[in-house]
């Protein structure tokens, strides 16, 4: 429309001033709509970018996000080697040995397919079976399978390149400390790397990642 107004002043030239005065007020009160317009949409979108931004920002800080259950994969290596062991005294005719590290290496076999370490959100718990169900108390402190990392003071896998024997200590069960000794007859790797992630390392020598 501009443009055609721009076309008429020029063969009406007794008329150039109205013509020129009337494009400059079209001018000016269209492009004031548009700047009008676009600030509006501008202040519209900031906001509701600003409030999108607001609720997501609040929705992750205001919520715990849970982690998942972790139950480490059996691992029957250890079992096994002392099985092995046990063969080879037998067949150095060394009887009194070969008992007690077959009877060893047989319980340990047989707890390697029903014990389950159950790492959940916020304790370690020792259950029973495919079905893990409850261990019930335990056998040589009293109390319940189940201990809270809060309450960890230090732990240690040893030997983690072929780990024998995990270690904690706790204070739940007493204030003074409890300590945990268990054979390692699940996958070393993901028991670590686990132990790492819930209860942090180890206060005195937390074991390499091998």
């Amino acid at each position: 429309m501009e443009s055609t107004l721009l076309s008429l002043s020029r063969f009406f030239p007794s008329q150039n001033k109205q013509v020129s005065r009337l494009v400059r007020t079209f001018q000016s009160s269209f492009y004031g709509k548009m700047t009008s317009t676009n600030s509006s949409l501008m202040r519209r979108n900031i906001s509701s970018s600003g409030n999108r931004s607001s609720f997501l920002i609040s929705s992750v800080l205001g919520k715990k996000i849970k982690k998942e259950t972790v139950v480490p994969e059996p691992d029957y290596r250890f079992p096994i080697v002392l099985l092995g062991f046990a063969g080879g005294l037998v067949y150095a005719d060394n009887l009194l040995a070969a008992v007690p590290v077959g009877l060893l290496g047989l319980l340990l076999l047989v707890q390697t397919t029903r014990v389950r370490f159950i790492f959940d959100e916020e304790a370690l718990e020792v259950k029973i079976g495919e079905q893990l169900e409850e261990s019930g108390e335990n056998f040589f402190v009293g109390g319940k399978n189940r201990w809270k990392y809060a309450t960890f003071v230090n732990w240690e896998l040893w030997w983690p390149n072929f780990p024998i024997l995990v270690y904690f200590k706790e204070t739940q069960t007493k204030p003074e400390g409890q300590v945990h000794f268990f054979p390692v007859i699940f996958n070393g790797k993901q028991l670590y790397d686990v132990m790492v992630e819930r209860c942090g390392p180890s206060q005195t020598s937390a074991p390499k990642e091998s």
